[in-house]
Parts: C-alpha cells; structure tokens; sequence
C-alpha cells in the first residue's frame, strides 16, 4: 500500500485548518491545547472526570492490548519498516536453556529498558502479525488502503473550540478510514455502539470538515485479536454521523459553560430514583 505522506496542506495561522503527518507522541503532547474525540468523550460521560484529566490530575492506563493494538496499527497501516523503528522485538537469550529469558526475568526488565522504544514479545509479535495478514487479506479493506496517509493529523477551530484529530487512514477520495481490533467480529457492532465508536466518527468528520468544507465517506475496518483473526469492513451511514455530530456540537457548547463558570459537576449532584428489581 502506498502512503501519502507528501501532500501535507498547512496554513499560515494555527487558527486555521491544516492537515499534517506527525508521530503520537507529538499530537498527545498537545491535547492540553486542543480538545479532541476521546476528551469529548470524557466530557458526556463526566465534566469533572474530563476536567482532571486535562489538568493531568488522572494518568492515561498502560496495558497490554493498548501496546498491542498499537503495534497493530503501525504495522498493518504505516508498513514493516516504520513497525521496525518504532518496537524491539524479543529479548536476550539466556546461555544456559538456549532460548530467552521471560519477560518477569530480571535480565529481560534491563534489556528492555535500554531499547529506549516499546518492547514486544515473541507471542505478541505473532498476534499483530496474524492481525495485519487478515487486513492484508481482505479484498474491500485493501481498496481502502491502497493510497492515502497514516495516521493523518487536522487541527481547526470547531463550534468555537480549537479542536484536533489523528485519523487513522485518509484519502481525500475515499474519506476517513478506522482501523479497530475485537475480541469476535460477531459482536463488533454491539462493541462499537457500547464505545461510542459513531461520536468519535463523527468528530473526526466534521473537523476534518474545516479543511475541506464538505463531508467525507467513513469506514471501519475491524480485525479479531484471536482465531480466526476474521477482518470486516463496515461504511458508517453519514445520516446517523450527522445525528451524533449535533449531539457532541451541543456537547461542546456545555462544555465551553463548564469553562466559563468553572463548573465541572459529576452528573450525580441529584438524588436518583432507584427503580430496579
């Protein structure tokens, strides 16, 4: 697949839309500027959870599967040698049994610590990679990924708030493409509507909407974390995404009233009725 990372449209004023290419590390180190699809998620689902964790006051959660999606992402959608760069793979041997040390052991912690990068091991190695043969695989998914941009960073002013996404996977034909990973393709739709996969969407259309002043296609491609390592494409129905997007433009307006007031409620300041047998 090809990756088109040439074409970056940048404005002079960072109040204006622009389009860019840069590492996660870098789009993350900005998030206490902009506010983007995963904070406005904080926000619905509790302002004083959003709040203290734009003060830094709550730690992102490091596991494993977030280490392996990740390493899933840059292999199937950035290629092998970006994956080569970004991870080290395996771990010493040990001369004694002829094979490497486990990954509790005392001389695997030290050498991890000196990759200076994400160490994966040997079974998490072959599980991204059965994950990006699926993808690979895949007819539709493929057509989607044939040209366009990993990893594709806009930044804009929406509803009055300066905003910013990391697509996945943009061509400025096919629109935004999301790249997931499951437990069981059969639940996947179940899954995507309990994580509120339709409002992160619709976020990302609409400010990508700032920069090119229309609407783009939208699609998710899902792989299994496990046999059969099944992969399916779903295009999102552009007439719910402009449902939820109201929904989070009236969120983002509660959100700019929290700020004036510096107000950040729990949502659970009220008695409730308790009505469940």
């Amino acid at each position: 697949m090809t990756v088109a990372t040439a074409d970056i449209v940048r404005a002079d004023h960072e109040d204006r839309a622009y389009l860019a290419h840069e590492p996660a590390r870098v789009y993350h180190a900005r998030s206490r500027e902009y506010l983007s699809s995963h904070q406005l998620a904080d926000f619905r689902k509790c302002p004083l959870l959003y709040h203290r964790r734009k003060l830094g006051l709550i730690a992102d959660e490091e596991r494993p599967a977030f280490l392996v999606g990740q390493a899933a992402h840059t292999l199937i959608l950035e290629g092998r040698e970006r994956f080569d760069a970004e991870y080290a793979v395996g771990g010493p041997i040990n001369p004694k049994t002829n094979s490497r040390f486990g990954s509790r052991s005392k001389a695997w912690q030290e050498w991890a610590e000196a990759q200076g990068k994400p160490v994966l091991a040997d079974d998490q190695v072959e599980l991204v990679e059965r994950m990006a043969e699926s993808v690979a695989g895949h007819t539709e998914a493929q057509e989607l990924l044939a040209e366009g941009m990993a990893e594709a960073v806009v930044r804009s002013m929406y509803c009055g708030a300066p905003c910013q996404i990391r697509m996945d996977w943009f061509d400025p034909y096919k629109g935004l493409v999301d790249l997931k990973t499951c437990d069981d393709l059969t639940w996947f739709e179940f899954d995507a509507q309990r994580f509120g996969y339709a409002y992160q969407l619709a976020f990302y259309r609409a400010v990508l909407a700032q920069l090119l002043c229309l609407p783009m296609p939208v699609h998710l491609i899902a792989v299994e974390k496990k046999e059969p390592f099944r992969c399916g494409v779903w295009k999102v129905k552009a007439e719910m995404l402009s449902v939820v997007e109201r929904e989070n433009m009236a969120a983002i307006a509660r959100l700019k009233r929290c700020e004036a007031n510096d107000y950040w409620p729990s949502g659970y300041e009220e008695i409730r009725l308790f009505d469940v047998l």
